[in-house]
């Protein structure tokens, strides 16, 4: 059902008071398209729908909203709809509101919550921002150890209806220690007289709270996981980081990777569409700002060449062909190493072998491109504008590549994001690096005097 069609369907349900037929609507349409839906819909036709909803329904569609439909939402909310919409929201995306909250309504909202709850949503809001343990959720099944698989089986029947996912059961000891892990499969089919040591895993892939959020998303995504137990500091099971958690991280990364590599700083809970005017323009006006002034290099360097421009005028016609040859090549290198860096392709101790493949590449990129060009010299200027620009070429693709490629190592030496080596920067960079190379050549093959 596309969107506008859902609203409308929705809207008639609210407005004939069809509190039934609104159910079943609701029940059958995933909670993905109606928060999307809502998403642009006015905030009284939300919390209309909203209070039309069960609590568990409503807090599980309210968790798809935007962070920024949350807000708003929050707003015109009473202290009471929110702690009952923090008791049934999994833990992980209520401690992500409770985080934007302001902190007088945080303690108000706490006061009508139960200890157990309020506990949980402290726990977990005291882990720094980007770290596993901000996205864990106390939400998953564990079991003690030294039970029989029946004992297991009913206690998973116990917990299930409270957990976002029972299909991997966690064996702890009495200091809530991980000890293994099996899956429900496993568990099923266990005969039910068997102890939970002889069939759980000891070998169990785990995250540690402090870990930075793209740390415990590469595993999941290398292990094929549905979730991965995080532990703290005393080796403690505090919760998981479930599959699509993980997808929202590595979604969050690339965005972030992505705005950084077109030269601005990354959106961070906001859309574009809700984003204003004046927080676009400090996201860009950084990058903008500072490289005009970079720009300053390369018109110093056709500065000190004047004489050579002067006797060869045919030379300026090449000049943008030229050094954006060597940026694009550049950006190209820095693109693909900040990815390989990103996802552990690579590692810092790989630069120097990845040099040489690297120059290798630009070498034989230079020269197609130089023999690609050396057509146009000789048709503006003749055979020796032809050389000049041909081995401008090749010079200039390999120096802007070789810098495209180690930028990304060098900011990761210095324990910078990769990521900031967008291709603004590496354009930058290699327009200087193309003036000088482009008009040095032209010097010593043409034997002309430079401006000093």
């Amino acid at each position: 059902m596309i969107r506008e069609e859902l609203f409308y369907k929705v809207n008639d349900l609210l407005k004939a008071n069809d509190d039934k037929g609104f159910a079943r609507l609701v029940r059958n349409t995933p909670s993905a398209d109606l928060a999307e839906m809502m998403d642009n819909a006015k905030a009284e036709f939300n919390l209309g729908l909203l209070r039309k909803l069960p609590s568990a329904p409503r807090a599980g569609l309210f968790s798809h909203f935007s962070a920024s439909l949350q807000d708003l939402l929050l707003h015109y909310m009473e202290l009471e709809e929110i702690a009952e919409l923090f008791t049934h929201m999994p833990s992980d995306d209520r401690v992500d509101i409770y985080n934007r909250m302001p902190d007088g309504r945080r303690v108000q909202v706490m006061q009508g919550m139960a200890k157990k709850e309020r506990e949980d949503i402290l726990k977990m809001a005291s882990y720094a921002e980007g770290t596993t343990g901000s996205i864990t959720t106390s939400d998953y099944v564990s079991v003690p150890a030294g039970i029989s698989v029946r004992d297991a089986l009913q206690r998973v029947r116990a917990q299930a209806p409270n957990k976002e996912t029972i299909y991997t059961i966690y064996v702890v000891n009495p200091n809530r220690q991980l000890e293994g892990a099996l899956s429900l499969r496993d568990l099923i089919m266990a005969d039910e007289s068997a102890a939970i040591e002889n069939i759980m895993k000891t070998e169990v892939v785990y995250a540690k709270a402090e870990w930075p959020c793209e740390q415990t998303a590469n595993l999941i995504s290398r292990y094929d996981l549905l979730a991965i137990p995080v532990t703290n500091g005393g080796n403690k099971l505090i919760g998981i980081v479930t599959v699509d958690d993980a997808m929202d991280v590595s979604e969050e990364e690339a965005t972030e990777d992505f705005h950084k590599g077109g030269g601005t700083m990354a959106l961070k809970n906001i859309s574009m569409k809700d984003a204003t005017v004046g927080l676009l323009y400090k996201k860009r006006v950084f990058w903008l700002v500072l490289l005009v002034f970079g720009n300053i290099f390369s018109g110093a360097g056709i500065a000190h060449f004047e004489e050579t421009i002067l006797a060869y005028v045919a030379l300026v016609f090449f000049l943008p062909l030229l050094i954006d040859s060597g940026g694009n090549a550049g950006a190209q290198s820095s693109t693909l190493m900040v990815r390989a860096l990103a996802t552990g392709d690579v590692i810092l101790k790989d630069w120097f072998s990845m040099l040489g493949r690297e120059f290798s590449v630009a070498l034989l990129l230079g020269l197609s491109m130089g023999l690609a060009v050396a057509t146009l010299g000789i048709f503006r200027g003749g055979y020796e504008i032809a050389l000049v620009v041909s081995m401008s070429m090749v010079a200039i693709v390999i120096v802007g590549s070789v810098i495209g490629m180690s930028l990304p190592f060098i900011l990761s030496r210095f324990k910078l994001d990769p990521a900031a080596a967008s291709a603004p920067l590496i354009t930058t960079i290699a327009d200087g690096v193309g003036v000088i190379i482009f008009f040095s050549i032209a010097v010593m093959m043409l034997d002309m005097p430079t401006d000093v």
